[in-house]
């Protein structure tokens, strides 16, 4: 049994929502000596979670009011639609407590927060990982080992907030990159919610030849791997941020309208195959800088914390 890790950056964990994401992190935590349980809407996942071995709960107000009585972390981990739900239940039962949340958008997350009173206790989060998979089932200790989780660095964010969040996150195996809402919401768009969109249309693609699925290999397999995410989830992901991701599907539709311009043309499609060989060498190269000496609460914190996640920076604990 680990012993538990307390202290003002390590307060108890509750997590609302014990999905994939959810789920994960209650395992994480625990693993990790933090005190943390979760609450289920389902009973049959929370009857899962209790005969793991986790503390769960199907009483949303009862897990929000040990939330109080304990001066708990609060991890929203719902899907989008359904954020200001539990926003409200928080106001209601646990408007003192620190607040975060694991979902994919920032900004619609932030604004439901706000309209519920609990801005001024909340700082975002998001860890990009997860499987094509969902459910209570589908989640692992592990899957935020070596990960990026954002932590949002807005202004107004709270100091022993952001460093009770982004502490977490770094309990559960993350490398924490901090950065605004508004361009966390952004950078996404391109590299999360477009694959979607582009493996569900490779996908259907696919569907309208057996011999062309009887042949497929590897890149097609690579390529349509989260078409399997399940669709309400994908919309949810996907609409809860349309304005950016409509700017990052604009982009793509005409880097393909390029290529298929000159390949008509010209049978060529030198611009788009080596420009993408190059972003993908780009990536695959890249490396992360640590952010260290830069406390939260030092003048000039939230700016030279944003300036550093834009250029790749991941938050180190401060331990002394």
């Amino acid at each position: 049994m680990s012993t538990p890790l307390e202290g003002p950056a390590r307060p108890p964990v509750c997590v609302l929502g014990l999905g994939l994401i959810g789920g994960s992190l209650l395992r994480a935590l625990v693993a990790a000596g933090r005190t943390a349980w979760g609450y289920n809407r389902s009973p049959e996942t929370v009857r899962d979670a209790e005969a793991a071995g986790f503390d769960a709960t199907a009483d949303l107000a009862a897990a929000l009011r040990r939330a109080a009585e304990q001066d708990a972390l609060i991890v929203i981990a719902v899907p989008t639609p359904i954020v200001g739900q539990v926003a409200a239940a928080i106001a209601a039962h646990a408007p003192g407590c620190a607040l975060t949340d694991v979902v994919s958008v920032k900004q619609p997350v932030r604004d439901a927060v706000a309209e519920h009173g609990l801005l001024p206790r909340f700082v975002g989060g998001h860890p990009m990982a997860g499987t094509a998979e969902s459910g209570w089932a589908a989640g692992y200790a592990e899957l935020f080992t070596g990960a990026v989780w954002v932590v949002t660095v807005d202004e107004g964010a709270d100091p022993q907030v952001w460093t009770q969040v982004a502490t977490m996150a770094v309990d559960a195996g993350a490398q924490v990159v901090p950065a605004e809402s508004a361009e966390h919401d952004a950078a996404v768009a391109r590299i999360s919610h477009l694959p979607h969109l582009l493996a569900e249309a490779l996908a259907s693609v696919g569907a309208g030849s057996q011999l062309a699925l009887a042949l497929a290999a590897g890149s097609f397999r690579d390529g349509t791997r989260v078409a399997a995410t399940a669709p309400e989830l994908v919309r949810a992901m996907c609409e809860g941020n349309s304005t950016a991701l409509l700017g990052a599907l604009d982009e793509a539709l005409e880097l393909l309208t390029n290529a298929r311009a000159s390949l008509a043309a010209q049978n060529d499609l030198t611009e788009l195959t080596d420009n993408g060989h190059a972003a993908r060498r780009n990536y695959e190269q890249a490396r992360r800088s640590e952010i260290r000496n830069l406390e939260p609460g030092i003048p000039g914190w939230r700016e030279q914390l944003r300036d550093a996640g834009r250029a790749g920076g991941v938050w180190c604990e401060v331990t002394a």
